[in-house]
Formats: C-alpha cells, structure tokens, sequence
C-alpha cells in the first residue's frame, strides 16, 4: 500500500512502512536483482538469528530509501533487512536478512557512487 505521505508499506494485522517512497521500493527491488547475479555468495538468515548480524563498517544503501525494509553496504557485501511483514503481523521470528558476499566494486555500486 502507499500512504498519504507516499511511503510504500504492508498493511495486515498493522501498518508497516517499508520505504519511504514508492521509487525507494522499485530500487530495492532492482538492488536484490543486481546482488543476486553478482554476489560469489548468498547467505538467507530468519528470525533471531538476525540479530547477530554485525553492522560496523557498513554504510545505508539511501536509494532504497529503506523504513522497514533496509539495505547497507559494506567492504566486499551488501546486507538487506527485511523487517516490515514481521512488524505489520507482530510476527519478531518473521524477521529476513539476506547477504550477498564476494561482491567487486561492479558488484557493491552497480557504477554508481554515493553522490548518486
């Protein structure tokens, strides 16, 4: 769904803004496609096993505009948290990160650096 602020989210036992706008949805979605035919590796956790993800060194992927749903990137990987549908059905275990390792410099930035 799209709010009347323009944030694209998922609506079930509650709201969950994903992204902040419907363009940060799309280039998700183009990010996942990217990192998946680039990425040497393709690790999927669920539930509490995301917690241990550690963070440091990575830096927000702002294209996606991520709420919810985030995208970071890092020295050789790029992190994707999807936390939005666990959050609109209450469901914390419903919690998905994916990490796309072995990734170049092609691979982390798709030609594109951090002025855009």
């Amino acid at each position: 769904m799209i709010s009347p602020s323009g944030e694209f989210g998922i609506q079930a036992e509650g709201w969950a803004p994903l992204h902040a706008t419907v363009e940060g949805w799309v280039e998700s979605l183009a990010l996942a496609h990217h990192a998946s035919t680039w990425a040497e590796q393709v690790t999927k956790l669920v539930g509490d096993d995301v917690d241990g993800i550690e963070l440091n060194g990575y830096a927000p992927v702002r294209e996606v505009k991520g709420l919810a749903d985030t995208w970071w990137r890092g020295p050789d990987s790029l992190v994707a948290l999807y936390s939005g549908e666990a959050a609109s059905l209450d469901f914390p275990r419903g919690r998905i990160a994916v990490i796309y390792s072995g990734l170049d410099e092609w691979g982390l930035r798709g030609g594109v650096d951090d002025d855009g």
